[in-house]
């Protein structure tokens, strides 16, 4: 998942020589016909994988996203760098309300919050603005 500009920016330079190697493997002719069609396959697979990153991430960045359905409070972490990213904010802007360093908010998200106490998950959660509807399903 891309969670920053920067990777935003690499990503989509990333998808644009893929598309370019896309139209040249599509220009090879003299490639046996079966590694031809596995190089493109490869290409493609790659190619849409980074695409639907960019959707994700450029949908979110918009605000058209306005829910985030969870399965499992694993998925907790995730959503939160979803809410972050929804909100407009950089992981500068998340860390300032918080009264962090930038770097700090940096590791949360690429460790999917392992460190984090339950408390400072709850800090994220309001410094987002975010609200979270909790349910509990007991074992029947």
């Amino acid at each position: 998942m891309i969670r920053n500009e920067r990777q935003y920016r690499i990503t989509k330079a990333q998808a644009e020589k893929f598309s370019r190697a896309m139209e040249e493997a599509g220009a090879r002719s003299s490639v046996d016909p079966l590694l031809h069609r596995l190089q493109q396959d490869a290409i493609r697979s790659q190619l849409q994988d980074l695409e639907r990153e960019l959707r994700e991430y450029e949908t979110l960045r918009s605000g058209q996203e306005s829910v985030l359905t969870l399965d499992s409070f694993a998925e907790l972490p995730l959503a939160l760098v979803k809410a972050r990213i929804a909100a407009g904010l950089t992981q500068k802007d998340l860390a300032d309300r918080l009264g962090l360093k930038e770097q700090q908010i940096q590791r949360y998200e690429s460790t999917g919050y392992a460190s984090a106490s339950v408390s400072r998950l709850q800090q994220v959660i309001d410094a987002l603005g975010i609200r979270v509807r909790e349910e509990v399903f007991l074992k029947g």
